[in-house]
């Protein structure tokens, strides 16, 4: 692996076999002691999310990336990503009417920035944000390789105009756990509350199972 320090411009290989797999992880720099922070979570396929994903991975700490300053204890967090101001204030009026405090990034960058630091409860995503191509959304790959661990803890709702809304087989297709058709964006906030709820109705078992048993 090779890696960059923004601090000296410093380069350095790390052997392949000693870099974590799946976890975020933190070295310092053997020139200049400047600590630098990498993203192993994920893998990314496309010439275009590897630059996106290399460059953010290996960036160094700036607290402005943080999604948020300060969260009260039990308020829940939402990530917006649409495009569209129309759509993207329906969406985040539903979020605030169901109590999560929402952060609405500009671009792909900026989302994966913020999620470095911050595990969302929901994260809504148009699969056009960033991309003309809905197939190659580097922020839907980067949640597909999150450790199961730390994914489960996400609900995410995917934004698009070729599914129908609540297709369960297609939502199994695309790794999400729920599908709203802009068709029905007028319905955002009951549909994305029958989704969440049911969502919670199935791991309340395996959650609680696995707090018994100290997994979690």
């Amino acid at each position: 692996m090779d890696v960059a320090c923004e601090k000296c411009q410093g380069k350095f290989k790390i052997p392949d076999e000693k870099v974590p797999k799946g976890q975020a992880f933190s070295l310092t720099c053997p020139k200049c002691n400047n600590k630098i922070l990498f993203d192993a979570r994920f893998e990314p396929e496309s010439d275009l999310g590897k630059i996106i994903f290399d460059e953010i991975a290996s960036a160094s700490y700036d607290a402005s990336d943080k999604p948020f300053d300060f969260v009260e204890e039990g308020v829940e967090t939402a990530l917006l990503c649409e495009s569209d101001p129309a759509i993207r204030a329906k969406i985040k009026k539903a979020l605030d009417n169901m109590g999560y405090n929402t952060t609405e990034p500009e671009s792909p960058k900026d989302v994966l920035k913020q999620m470095r630091f911050h595990v969302f409860d929901v994260v809504v995503v148009n699969e056009r944000f960033g991309t003309p191509n809905p197939d190659m959304n580097n922020i839907l790959k980067y949640l597909e390789r999150l450790t199961m661990s730390i994914r489960r803890n996400i609900f995410v709702a995917l934004v698009t105009d070729r599914f129908r809304t609540m297709d369960n087989m297609m939502e199994f297709n695309k790794s999400v756990n729920l599908i709203v058709n802009l068709k029905n964006i007028d319905e955002i906030e009951k549909i994305l509350r029958k989704g969440v709820a049911d969502n919670v109705a199935f791991y309340r078992v395996f959650k609680e199972s696995l707090t018994k048993t100290g997994r979690v």
